[in-house]
């Protein structure tokens, strides 16, 4: 019997060669032959049903990508047997053809509409078992408005007529028809496609001129429209916000008299949550603390289904760029009416929670109050308070500065026992200098009292759901799933190639990942371990159904603390009014039939602005390193796949590409479990984490794509003897053919 590949070298023989990856062209490339090639089809069935490739009923195989359980989904066409299909509308060039999805119309909704080729589609995705070519099944949550019939691009004059260069990587160029418009070359413009095949246009129209991509501000605005984020309010939701005025004292408790204070970032444009704390007088809690966490009231200014409700559930968060903010809701509610000012009468709802001297909560309560903020300070300003360096605080704000601290140490203990997941992933920030240009790349220190203000975040948070389950009252949690087992199976896999180990048997919590983040702390395998124990996490969501927070280690958890900027703290906010009878403008019921698609909707909104967000940055960074071709950096390999290595570098976290065909003569495979390539013959590894040196040999701003030529020299694991090397496909040699040094 012939040798039957490991599952590792099937899976890099399917990422090496994308469209070629069908049964009898492995089993050709490995030499499986007779009843091996049996036990290939096998593990090939095997690969497909846990979703690691594509199934074999298709044509061709390939590494799968796993989608959100809820996303958006264009409709692409119909199916043999006529029904629906759909792919994903974000989906990345570099991972080959989009998964095809099966649109099930549930036929006995009488009155809702039924959606057509073309249009757009919120839907709630299940792995499909069946053999109709699609690998998921997608349940309609809802039709989403069609996007408009227009595209971005970039004009490119060129001696034989100008064209468009869209941004959209995965759109043609189009050819720009005669226009009496004052575009010029490198002009970022919107252009209506002239053609009526939907993917078929190959002419254009300008309909209007944006400004010249030289202007970083118009990456941030490519990340908007690539992304679908609506940015300009309608006039019905502008007119509604500029007719608010301050609420009043009627109906709420005052606690003017709190020196209630706001800690938030340097730069920061609203505040919408303010904190207190002070020693617990009551004997029966010696050394026991009241915290008060208030936060703006955003409920009594934003009714349910009014103009600005509607619009801040399309949006679902604010969304952050380094040269603007793209708020939830208009600036006369975030940033005026509902921020949190310094000695400025504000609606605020509150909770006040006691805790014992080792940071437990005895008991907590929400009222709906007006406040004063006392003191408006940075993380920086409390930080220097904390350290006895503050100085012209307010009078009697150091003294709450002060009971603040010993609150949170308190819960720090507590915090310590629960053992949430403990990552230490630097977060850089993009400093602009006043021309809109970057001007550094920074890591903020993480300041005890970014600890302090989170902690007690964390604290309101829980209380709140805590509350609302207690009055059987309906609630959107924050939820985290356990890691797949797939993933902590992989997990391990890794973990074993550098000599440690998770356990396997019994309930896995965030401590036991926590125990081998310790033991490689100040190590060479830091940054590689904490990349990779963030990749085998699940990634957070809104949700009715409660199934806890994993990474918090909490049972339950709901956002309350920022109504201004993300609506699931709104939904929160209205549900403890209705729960606790705190006015009329609770959530009502029909909000309470909606919250699973709400849930959804804002679950999609929230993957949307990280996607942008990190979009935008990419752009930034690559025009900013576009004048620094042919330099050389220091980083670290940050992704392994079969067509090569992402490096971030260290001074500024960007990231680039270097192509496996750019390594050199050997043939590197790829190692999935291990997140590494080897050279056959050689031996030389490149593995997650290593320390690199590259050169950057191209940066292209319009995409914020990098490419980089390896400098360094992998690691020798182990000595390799010289052995075949798989058969060709195809005609074509599978090595990798090019001198190490030259550049790509």
């Amino acid at each position: 019997m012939s040798r039957l590949p490991s599952r590792e070298e099937v899976l890099a023989f399917v990422a090496d060669h994308p469209g070629r990856g069908g049964k009898r062209n492995i089993a050709r490339a490995f030499g499986v032959t007779g009843s091996a090639r049996k036990a290939l089809g096998n593990m090939l069935k095997t690969l497909a049903d846990d979703g690691s490739i594509e199934s074999q009923t298709r044509p061709a195989t390939k590494h799968a990508i796993d989608l959100p359980p809820v996303t958006v989904l264009e409709i692409t066409g119909r199916d043999q047997d006529g029904e629906l299909t759909a792919n994903p509308v974000d989906w990345p060039d570099e991972s080959g053809s989009p998964p095809t999805v099966a649109v099930i119309v549930r036929r006995s909704a009488r009155g809702r509409a039924v959606p057509g080729v073309g249009d757009r589609i919120l839907a709630r995705l299940k792995r499909n078992r069946g053999n109709n070519g699609a690998r998921y099944n997608g349940e309609i949550l809802k039709i989403l408005q069609a996007p408009p019939r227009r595209i971005l691009g970039v004009v490119r004059r060129r001696p034989g007529g100008a064209q468009i260069e869209p941004v959209d990587r995965r759109q043609k160029a189009l050819i720009l028809e005669p226009d009496t418009s004052d575009a010029r070359e490198g002009d970022l413009v919107t252009v209506s496609p002239s053609g009526d095949g939907r993917h078929h246009h190959s002419r254009a129209r300008i309909t209007e001129i944006v400004g010249s991509m030289t202007d970083q501000k118009a990456v941030s605005l490519i990340a908007l429209e690539t992304h679908g984020i609506p940015y300009v309010f309608s006039e019905p939701a502008l007119a509604e916000a500029e007719a608010a005025r301050p609420a009043a004292l009627k109906g709420r408790k005052d606690w003017r008299h709190l020196p209630l204070v706001t800690i938030d970032p340097v730069d920061a444009r609203d505040h919408d949550d303010a904190v207190y704390a002070e020693p617990d007088p009551d004997p029966a809690n010696p050394n026991g603390h009241i915290v008060i966490v208030a936060i703006a009231d955003v409920a009594h200014y934003v009714p349910p289904g009014s103009a600005l409700d509607r619009s801040a559930l399309e949006r679902g968060n604010s969304v952050y760029f380094p040269d603007r903010v793209v708020p939830m809701l208009p600036e006369r509610i975030s940033n005026d009416l509902c921020s949190l000012r310094e000695n400025v009468d504000r609606p605020a709802i509150a909770v006040r929670m006691i805790f014992t001297a080792d940071g437990r909560r005895k008991s907590h309560c929400f009222k709906r109050i007006m406040m004063r903020s006392a003191a408006s300070l940075s993380y920086q300003g409390a930080q220097a308070a904390f350290d006895g360096k503050s100085r012209d605080l307010p009078p009697g704000i150091a003294d709450a500065l002060d009971d603040l601290r010993a609150a949170y140490k308190c819960l720090a203990r507590e915090r310590d026992e629960r053992a949430p997941l403990d990552l230490d992933l630097p977060e850089r920030k993009i400093i602009l200098g006043q021309a809109g240009h970057i001007e550094r790349v920074v890591i903020p220190p993480r300041l005890e009292a970014h600890r302090l203000i989170e902690e007690l975040m964390i604290q309101a948070n829980v209380a709140a759901a805590e509350t609302l389950e207690s009055r059987d009252s309906p609630i959107v949690y924050r939820i985290h799933d356990n890691p797949s087992m797939a993933k902590l199976e992989a997990l391990r896999e890794f973990l074993k190639s550098i000599e440690l180990s998770l356990p396997k048997a019994g309930n896995l919590r965030p401590a036991h990942f926590n125990s081998v983040l310790g033991r490689v702390r100040d190590t060479e395998h830091s940054a590689l371990v904490n990349e990779v124990v963030l990749r085998s996490q699940s990634q957070a969501e809104y949700s009715p159904q409660n199934i806890g927070h994993f990474g918090l280690n909490l049972r339950r958890y709901a956002h309350f603390t920022s109504p201004i900027r993300r609506y699931a703290d709104l939904i929160v906010h209205r549900a403890i009014i209705r729960a606790l009878n705190l006015g009329r403008d609770g959530i009502t019921d029909v909000a309470v039939a909606d919250l699973p698609e709400t849930a959804a909707r804002i679950s999609v909104a929230e993957r949307r602005a990280m996607a942008a967000e990190r979009d935008t940055i990419d752009r930034l960074v690559a025009h900013w390193l576009a004048a620094s071709i042919g330099a050389t950096f220091a980083g670290r390999i940050a992704g392994v796949t079969g067509a090569g290595l992402f490096v971030k570098l260290d001074e500024t976290g960007a990231d680039g590409f270097v192509p496996l065909s750019s390594l050199g003569s050997d043939y590197f495979r790829f190692d999935e479990s291990r997140h590494s390539v080897t050279g056959e013959r050689t031996g030389e590894t490149h593995r997650l984490g290593d320390a690199v040196e590259v050169r950057l040999v191209e940066a292209v701003p319009l995409s914020g794509s990098l490419r980089f030529e390896m400098l360094s020299s992998g690691r020798i694991l182990e000595a390799k003897k010289r052995r075949p090397r798989p058969q060709t496909v195809g005609g074509k040699r599978h090595g990798r053919g090019r001198s190490r040094r030259r550049a790509v």
